[in-house]
């Protein structure tokens, strides 16, 4: 299965396995259906996974699969890098690292970079079941835009890299899930990704790798180890494919 996706206002040709889809992912949309008709209330899916695991390509792509499957309920998808702080916040803010006080730019996407409370405040927001805004992140600004998504559907997919983390700020955000999918990789082959993907936007290989080594690849490594057990847990494999590892 192809598809063409704009995903952070960047298009995007993604593919999956008949196998997956059939085996893995619809069976996920009818449990998703039956688990908001048995609450009988508005249902929100926590999807937490690394960097470059493909989160946003997937969320997407299993709206599209349920828009295929006859009476299935509709799904929006809101993604957490719509709480990114700010830029303009990063580049007047530190924290510290490896004992070194840097800005908070420099590490852009790890956990601190995000602005939890106002995430939390809002997921609660969602929970409560009117149509709300929600803001999304454009990766060609670099930065959030505000309220340009509507919440209006009984299944809301939350995709982000932190949402089951295990950590004291981050375990009041995975207790308003109703149920949670989480997938894991190979760290080598997530470095690849997002070696290819810096390059794809023109951006020199050494500077790439300078920012992927210093910062992407210990919030993989933070996820990868830091990440709560969830309902469903997938493993990504290099050729594209998926496993169910909790079974």
């Amino acid at each position: 299965m192809k598809l063409d996706l704009m995903i952070n206002s960047i298009p995007v040709q993604a593919e999956y396995k008949d196998d997956d889809i059939s085996e893995i992912f619809i069976p996920l949309l009818y449990r998703l259906d039956s688990l908001q008709k048995e609450k009988n209330g508005r249902i929100i899916v926590m999807l937490a996974a690394p960097p470059a695991t493909g989160k946003s390509t997937l969320t997407k792509a299993l709206v599209r699969m349920a828009e295929e499957i006859p009476g299935m309920q509709k799904i929006t998808v809101v993604g957490m890098d719509g709480y990114h702080r700010y830029q303009s916040y990063l580049d007047t803010h530190t924290m510290e690292r490896d004992g070194e006080e840097i800005l908070m730019a420099r590490v852009k996407g790890c956990p601190e970079t995000f602005d939890i409370e106002k995430l939390t405040e809002k997921i609660r927001e969602v929970r409560e079941g009117g149509a709300c805004k929600w803001p999304d992140f454009d990766r060609v600004k670099e930065d959030p835009v505000e309220d340009v998504l509507t919440v209006d559907s009984d299944i809301v997919l939350l995709e982000g890299n932190y949402l089951l983390l295990e950590r004291d700020s981050w375990r009041d955000v995975s207790k308003l899930s109703d149920y949670t999918i989480s997938i894991v990789a190979d760290p080598a082959f997530l470095r690849s990704r997002l070696v290819e993907r810096r390059l794809s936007t023109g951006e020199p290989l050494e500077k790439a790798e300078e920012f992927i080594d210093f910062s992407d690849m210990k919030n993989i490594n933070t996820c990868l180890n830091e990440t709560m057990p969830a309902d469903l847990m997938l493993r990504l494999n290099t050729d594209g494919g998926y496993v169910v590892i909790n079974n």
